[in-house]
């Protein structure tokens, strides 16, 4: 296999770079937004732009970027476009541009959308460009770029501006590009297209001649497009050089044209156009297919263009075809085929009479079609409509191969794409991992196409979708495991030994030689399938390493995933491993196949199955494990063998390797999307369309639902009625009860219910009255009924004053439908969701809620928050691994509900024990749940049954107060609640107490029935899926687990209603789709009522490691952000109670009408200023040290230097402490902390901050103050980052501190403090200014000491300690030195209670101070956080600032 060239890495420009060039001069005297004198607009200066930086340098990535980040484009070129100034360079400058936004993954429409009246001319002048001839004005190199921009076009169709001009292009009008008999025959069998084609005729007429020839000529553009392509297509030649150019138009083309095809809109009338062009048979027959080298990507996109053009749908309804539809299509073209043969061509009557099963592969189709003159195939072609008709007497002008290759292609049988993803192996081997076009590498720069799915706004059909995700979540595996394979294949060093064998010259903790492998068995196909049922094989290594490292291979569990792997070394014995040269040459690797752990075989040559049981003890170094090879892969290796004579490849192997069982789950998912691709998905209907894109995207919203709900139960969401009316503003709310002392919640609100189609109406004042009406609310407060006298039976209440935003996503998550919810930071998006919870719980209780989120600690806020509320922990249940982190001490997972289950079982028995002795009923009626039932049926209820008997009404006169007293039958049993039970102020009042008393009895009952089950099932396994399946009410799980026990679960029969997603927004696209497909349908109809998403798309998207996959196609995007794209209604939270006012500023210009809640005005904390600090944010700005600016190592090496610095110079040390983390910003998305200090100092580039989504999280992790160290003429020119850095950059660039000032302070956020202000303009005065400070802490500590050490005699051992202590302290001061990052310390130790906001947590125990608390200042509550831009946190200096601090003043 040759190994593929390395690619190199795209490095974005410096700081110095930028200032250096020639475009950043222009800018600055022409566009730049910071200069306030610009030059008038010069069009030459685009010209030259264009010709000298552009051109000369071939399109360099470097230089577009430079300009694309001056805003170039938004303040130079669109601001001064029109037709009047209109050139190829202008037009170019701007393709470019945009081109280099989407490459950058930045908005690129957002200036065409402020300014868009020349936009249809600019477009206009795009096509007539593309369809220029390439050896005139436009070269090849820039039609490829017009190619990108027209590609970007059409995938924007979301946009109304590119959606207005691109639809003339892809519209019933384009079929004028057929041919006569083609349109014909497509006419004829759309009966409706017929009446269309008539009425488009009509209008043409009634256009001008200019008008007219301006649509036809917009018409037939895709058509044209195509026959120019065919034109530079068959330019290439077979063996001859070629340039690079002519290959990358061709790539770029027919990704335009899958793009066109894999999108319903663009292909519902395209495909038919595309398939009279035949432009598939020109590719196939082409030179460039040929070509290994150059043809090679262009071959994997054609055959992704073959795939959608045969796609199994109907392109005029959009409908997905069946298994039988396509069988159907298949035999009516052979059966045409060969009436056409029988009729006119009585040499081809043999084929006319065959039957279709004996002449539809290509084999037979070439027999029968092949010894055909030219002329003969395309008068064939000619019958069936796929070539205009041949004259007479004339010959014809294509190839025979062409016409041969036409005739086949069309009528050969195909594979159907079930059975070809059932054939595909799961595991990737050495072919896929380390192809380029399919799996690149990290350094993707994105100018290149590759052969990969996107996933954009719409889908053809549910199979598509469940395929292009199968895809790339296969392919984004693929590129971790090869980076895990090249780790530790490195790490062993295989080399070539003596003899020609292997020696492995180091060793890996993750990967170990294979001592022997042995496939043990190869179990029989089923029944029509031709690859085994299974292929189990032994694996035999030699575990002589170190006991943990023992342990981990030893606890290889069921279903983990390893990698066998062959490599044949090359190289001899001591050769220097090279990262940065090609990885397979280097270890001679041959071979990589997957396998799946069956387990661990004992000293008989068992499985050891996991269990509860221990597992046993195996002597010796030597383990076997049994594995579960691929069938897919074994069959298609062994058939390889035998019929190629290849060799066996299963011989071969010499290494086995595992991953991280965290990161080693996509086996598990690929099944489950294969799984569900196998099985007739059924998705609600109201979901469907919205979900692959089309329709009316709020179709599922609440208030277009035919199930809406009038009356709603909103429990314990209202604190009063007065909050209940300011949360529906324009509402006019009516109570039922006058009374305003009775108007107390919880409330039952009963709203206007519309039904969507309504009738037209005549008379404005109804509709008036209408409207009133739908503005009406009912609102009726209620009394929960008593529970019992215990204070534990008084219902658990929510204590948030919900906003009326929040109050609208609650009611819209309690209505059936689709509701999205985005919650900007600090809006409470989980108490909406808990509360969202509750009321699902408590007004439909025979439904069932799952809880989905990305991250464990999401789903642990969740049940942590829902168990503050009033919902019995009976019903609770939480799956997956998480559960262990949960800060309770009730453990929700699975078995930890079957042992509560249990516990509580004994509970209610020894209750039920009570209650029978208080009644003096002999026997034993709490021995099981079953006798407890009896008791209740025949003890309890008749005596509760007489008692009401006697206490009821009887007639006209009330029944006296006391009898309520005398004759309640359990008073004994309630002996031990709060006496008296019954008050005797009315018969109302002590009935309603008594019914209580009777529902705990009852309750009491009820749960011993509802535990009957775990008395008749004996195993924990089948408790637990009998409370899955049957108990829980509220089931939560991640997204990763849901994906994982899919089958799982269906098998038991789960079964769902209510679907919740937070962190919604950080999901992958098909890890949110797999939890809606949980259960089986009902009568083929989905059960699903309600789904509610929240999250925050503003802010950072799921993690996708490779650049490709994230970035070409788009991986990154998720559910939630797809759908807010596509226009599905949202509830936009809009109050922040997070972070102070003026920190908010920094991001609320992201979200719609984000303000903040009351609070955060009026709490202390929020309006006092940061003690030591004069600024509640600032920007200070980070220039060159010592002539030595950033440096650029690897990722995360900045992190773990600043822990170590942080741990060697301030962990240990009791005047300073660790800061409470340091971490990256995007590891920190979802926390928050008082107090940031925020490094962007480690960025040469803007690069990945430039995503706003990191930006808007950078900026909302702090509540009271964030500190920025950052470069800034860096980021003052970055047109996504400017509403920001401009509220930064307006505040002084260098640190404010205000050293004495005392904690907690009084002044107000804002005020000029009274204390002097200390501005710290470098990291050298900052170094010193701490250095100064801690020695001066240092000094008046000792001090302290001294004065303790003249305590009297009685206190010697006391002094001895704090001699102890000092001496202590001594050795710290002389091994301090002092870094210039490191966080301050208390700086005045004569005033107490002094300290600055940075100062971390400290216990008296730390300080060594236990019994002198005046010594230390009390310190600041608060920690704060260190976080990085990206992947490191913070700059490390370079060497020679290490101490800062002068050797001889220490």
């Amino acid at each position: 296999m040759a190994a593929p060239a390395q690619p190199k890495k795209i490095v974005a420009p410096t700081v110095s770079q930028i200032n250096a060039e020639f475009v950043t001069q222009l800018a600055c005297k022409y566009w730049a937004p910071h200069i306030k004198k610009k030059s008038p607009f010069d069009i030459k200066v685009i010209e030259d732009i264009y010709e000298k930086e552009i051109v000369k340098s071939r399109f360099a990535i470097r230089k577009i970027m430079l300009l694309e980040f001056s805003q170039y484009l938004e303040n130079y070129l669109w601001m001064n476009y029109s037709p009047e100034v209109s050139s190829k360079a202008y037009l170019m400058s701007i393709c470019c541009m945009v081109n280099e936004k989407f490459r950058e993954n930045v908005p690129a429409w957002e200036i065409f959308k402020k300014k868009p009246d020349h936009f249809p001319f600019f477009f206009k002048h795009i096509l007539k460009a593309a369809l220029a001839e390439t050896d005139g004005e436009f070269s090849l190199h820039e039609q490829t770029v017009l190619l990108l921009f027209l590609d970007h076009c059409f995938n924007s169709l979301e946009v109304d501006l590119i959606r207005s001009q691109v639809q003339q292009l892809i519209s019933l009008p384009m079929w004028m590009g057929l041919q006569l008999a083609r349109l014909e025959l497509e006419l004829k069998k759309t009966p409706k297209l017929r009446k269309f084609w008539n009425l488009i005729k009509k209008n043409d007429e009634k256009m001008d001649p200019e008008a007219r020839e301006q649509a036809y000529q917009e018409r037939r553009f895709l058509s044209q497009l195509i026959q120019k392509f065919i034109s530079v297509l068959k330019s290439v030649p077979l063996s001859e050089p070629v340039t690079m150019d002519k290959v990358h138009y061709c790539e770029r083309f027919i990704e335009l044209m899958i793009d066109l095809e894999a999108l319903l809109p663009t292909r519902r009338w395209f495909n038919t156009i595309l398939d009279d062009s035949h432009l598939l048979v020109h590719c196939y027959l082409s030179n460039l297919v040929r070509r290994e080298e150059d043809g090679h990507l262009f071959s994997q996109l054609l055959d992704m263009l073959k795939f959608y053009t045969g796609f199994e749908i109907n392109d005029q309804t959009g409908n997905a075809l069946t298994e039988n539809e396509m069988t159907t299509i298949h035999y009516d073209r052979i059966t045409s085929l060969q009436r056409a043969a029988f009729a006119h061509f009585p040499e081809l009557y043999d084929f006319a009479l065959s039957n279709v099963a004996e002449v539809d592969t290509r084999e037979s189709l070439v027999k029968f079609f092949g010894p055909l003159s030219s002329n003969t195939l395309h008068q064939v072609a000619s019958y069936l409509c796929l070539l205009p008709t041949l004259p007479k007497n004339e010959d014809t002008t294509f190839d025979k191969e062409f016409l041969l290759e036409l005739l086949v292609s069309r009528h050969e049988r195909r594979i159907s794409q079930i059975q070809q993803l059932n054939q595909m192996p799961l595991y990737p081997t050495e072919k896929i991992i380390w192809d380029e076009n399919i799996v690149p590498t990290e350094y993707y720069s994105g100018e290149g196409c590759l052969a990969l799915p996107k996933l954009n706004l719409q889908f053809l059909t549910l199979h598509d979708y469940l395929l292009r995700n199968f895809n790339l979540f296969r392919l984004e595996s693929t590129y971790e495991i090869r980076q895990d394979i090249e780790d530790s294949v490195s790490r062993m060093k295989p080399w070539q030994s003596e003899y020609g064998g292997v020696v492995f010259g180091g060793w890996a903790r993750m990967a170990q030689p294979i001592v022997a492998f042995t496939v043990v068995e190869v179990a029989k196909p089923n029944i029509g399938e031709n690859w085994p049922t299974r292929v189990r094989a032994d694996v035999t290594i030699n575990l002589n390493v170190r006991d943990h490292i023992k342990d981990e291979w030893e606890g290889l569990r069921k279903h983990d995933v390893c990698f066998l792997i062959t490599v044949r070394p090359t190289k001899p014995y001591g050769t220097k491993f090279d990262r940065r040269r090609p990885f397979i040459e280097q270890v001679g690797l041959v071979y990589v196949r997957g396998c799946e752990i069956q387990g661990m075989l004992d000293d008989k040559g068992r499985v050891i199955e996991d269990g509860p049981e221990p597992r046993p003890n195996l002597r010796g170094e030597s383990r076997t494990f049994r594995v579960f090879l691929d069938p897919n892969q074994y069959q298609q290796d062994m058939t390889n063998t035998i019929q190629n004579g290849a060799e066996d490849v299963y011989e071969t192997f010499n290494i086995i390797m595992r991953r991280k069982p965290k990161e080693n789950n996509f086996k598990a998912v690929l099944e489950t999307i294969r799984n569900l691709m196998n099985t007739d998905c059924v998705v609600p209907d109201w979901l469907h369309d919205i979900i692959l894109g089309y329709g009316d995207p709020s179709s599922a919203h609440y208030s277009k639902m035919p199930n809406q709900i009038a009356t709603l139960d909103f429990n314990d969401t209202f604190l009063s009625i007065e909050h209940l009316k300011a949360s529906f503003p324009g509402h006019n709310v009516k109570v039922t009860v006058e009374d305003p002392a009775l108007q107390i919640p919880p409330f039952r609100i009963t709203f206007p219910v519309r039904s969507g189609k309504g009738k037209k109406r005549k008379d404005a004042d109804v509709e008036d009255e209408d409207t009133e009406e739908a503005k009406t609310l009912i609102v009726e407060p209620h009394v929960i009924p008593n529970r019992g006298p215990y204070p534990y039976n008084q219902p658990k209440r929510n204590t948030i004053q919900f906003t009326h935003t929040q109050i609208e996503a609650i009611r819209a998550g309690m209505q059936p439908g689709l509701t999205m919810v985005v919650g900007p930071p600090g809006t409470g998006k989980t108490d909406v969701a808990v509360q969202i919870i509750s009321n699902i719980y408590h007004n439909f209780p025979e439904q069932r809620t799952l809880i989905v989120t990305h991250s464990n600690q999401a789903l642990n806020q969740l049940f942590e928050k829902i168990m503050a509320l009033d919902i019995d922990e009976r019903h609770l249940l939480r799956l997956g691994h998480g559960e262990e982190e949960l800060e309770t001490e009730k453990d929700f997972s699975r078995y930890g509900r079957v042992n509560y289950v249990l516990a509580r079982r004994i509970e209610l028995l020894e209750e039920v024990k009570r209650l029978q002795k208080s009644l003096g009923v002999p026997g034993d009626a709490s021995y099981t749940c079953e006798t407890a039932g009896y008791f209740f049926l025949y003890q309890v209820m008749s005596r509760w049954e007489e008692y009401i008997s006697k206490v009821k009404n009887k007639g006209s006169t009330l029944p006296d107060v006391t009898e309520v007293s005398t004759f309640f039958p359990f008073h004994e049993y309630f002996a031990n609640a709060p006496q008296p039970i019954f008050k005797g102020r009315s018969y109302e009042e002590d009935m309603e107490i008594a019914e209580g008393c009777f529902r705990h009895i009852k309750k009491i009952f009820t749960q011993l029935e509802e535990f009957r089950a775990s008395e008749l099932l004996r195993s924990g396994l089948d408790r637990s899926k009998y409370l899955l399946v049957k108990e829980a009410k509220i089931i939560a799980m991640t997204c990763t687990h849901a994906a994982l026990k899919r089958h799982d679960l269906v098998k038991l029969g789960f079964k769902y209603d209510n679907i919740l997603m937070e962190e919604a927004a950080q999901i992958l696209e098909i890890e949110t789709f797999i939890p809606l497909l949980l259960q089986n349908p009902q009568d083929g109809f989905s059960r699903l009522k309600r789904w509610i998403m929240i999250g925050d798309h503003h802010q950072l998207p799921p993690v996708i490691k490779n650049m490709a996959f994230q970035k070409y196609s788009n991986m990154e995007q998720s559910l939630f952000t797809r759908f807010v794209r596509v226009g599905v209604p949202t509830v936009d939270l809009d109050a922040q109670g997070r972070a102070r006012a003026s920190l908010c500023n920094l991001y609320n210009w992201r979200y719609k009408n984000l303000g903040n809640l009351p609070h955060v005005q009026l709490l202390p904390e929020f309006s006092t200023a940061n003690a030591g600090l004069l600024y509640d944010f600032q920007l200070i700005n980070v220039e060159d040290f010592q002539g030595v600016g950033e440096s650029e190592p690897n990722p995360y090496f900045y992190q773990h230097l600043i822990r170590d610095i942080i741990n060697r110079r301030c962990g240990n040390n009791p005047l300073i402490g660790r800061p409470n983390k340091v971490t990256t910003v995007d590891r920190f998305q979802g926390q928050q902390n008082d107090y940031i200090l925020l490094s962007l100092v480690r960025t040469r580039a803007v690069g990945h901050l430039r995503d706003v989504r990191r930006l808007v999280v950078a900026m909302s992790r702090a509540r009271l103050g964030l500190y920025i160290f950052a470069r800034v003429s860096l980021f003052q020119n970055c047109f996504e980052l400017t509403p920001a850095f401009s509220q930064l950059t307006a505040r002084p660039l260098h640190l404010h501190i205000i050293p004495t000032e005392p904690f907690p302070t009084t002044r107000k956020n804002g005020e000029r403090p009274s204390h002097e202000v200390q501005i710290i303009k470098n990291m050298p005065q900052m170094a010193n200014f701490v250095y100064n400070m801690y020695m001066h802490l240092i000094q008046t500590t000792h001090h302290y000491h001294q004065t303790l050490l003249q305590l009297p005699p009685a206190m010697v051992e006391e002094g001895e300690e704090v001699q102890n202590q000092e001496t202590e302290l001594e050795t710290e001061e002389e091994a301090m030195t002092v870094q210039a990052d490191i966080i301050p310390s208390p700086t005045d130790t004569s005033c107490r209670q002094e300290t600055p906001a940075f100062q971390t947590d400290t216990t008296p125990s730390e300080t060594g101070a236990t019994s002198t608390p005046e010594a230390i200042p009390a310190l600041s509550e608060t920690t704060p956080t260190v976080v990085g831009a990206v992947s490191a946190p913070a700059e490390a200096n370079t060497p020679q600032d290490a101490t800062s601090a002068p050797e001889e003043t220490k």
